[in-house]
């Protein structure tokens, strides 16, 4: 029998915490495993229970969502916990830093819990929770802020040609099965493609690509025709 993936939820609104607790316990292979109301209790309690997804509100006291994210992403004894980062707005200014972090990717608190559910499934399942439009619009936007200024990546100059065009299409939040059609490649190759750009950039997620193609220069911040409504 399938182990049921281990969420820890931590908000700091009892209110949600509880209400996100009943719902993801009533969803079928999964569990919730701990609740955290502060940045510091989430740290501790992704080292304590060993959760295989966090779900992670932003605005939280003291330590908030992004350095307790960036403490759970980069500790050797965490580091296997995906976060699903929580928040207000979509165009939120902290979320571009959550995903820099390590965020596997992020949700709007005012979501569907059909879509709340499917997106700890798929962040559990080791893929980055990015819509392209929403991908293209967060990106672009928050590329021009103050510590995300694009500069040379040393790695950038390991990739091959057709490694370079994957890596802008990913950055352009396009999905595997888009990036097949559009090269006339099979999804099996594509996804070679994308565990070479994953080993050579040290990107734990497909999160991390596309933030590596656009601080790179690889990728500009413009957005194109019709992104911001994509």
């Amino acid at each position: 029998m399938t182990e049921p993936v281990r969420v820890l939820v931590a908000d700091d609104q009892s209110l949600l915490r509880g209400s996100f607790r009943v719902l993801i316990d009533t969803a079928p292979g999964l569990r919730a495993v701990g609740e955290a109301g502060t940045g510091a209790e989430a740290v501790e309690g992704a080292r304590r229970l060993r959760p295989d997804v966090v779900l992670m509100d932003i605005r939280m006291p003291g330590m908030d969502g992004i350095e307790a994210t960036r403490h759970i992403a980069g500790s050797p004894g965490t580091a296997t916990a995906r976060v699903l980062i929580l928040t207000t707005f979509d165009l939120d200014e902290y979320v571009y830093g959550a995903l820099r972090a390590g965020a596997a990717g992020f949700l709007l608190k005012d979501t569907s819990p059909e879509v709340l559910l499917a997106g700890i499934r798929t962040v559990a399942a080791g893929e980055s929770l990015l819509a392209p439009s929403v991908t293209r619009r967060l990106i672009a936007e928050f590329a021009r802020l103050p510590g995300a200024r694009p500069g040379p990546a040393p790695s950038l100059g390991e990739l091959t040609d057709r490694e370079r065009e994957v890596l802008v299409l990913v950055a352009r939040g396009l999905s595997n099965a888009d990036i097949s059609t559009y090269l006339h490649l099979s999804s099996g190759t594509v996804k070679t493609y994308i565990g070479r750009l994953l080993s050579k950039l040290r990107a734990r997620d497909r999160a991390q690509l596309v933030i590596s193609a656009y601080e790179s220069g690889l990728v500009t911040a413009t957005p194109r025709e019709g992104d911001a409504t994509a």
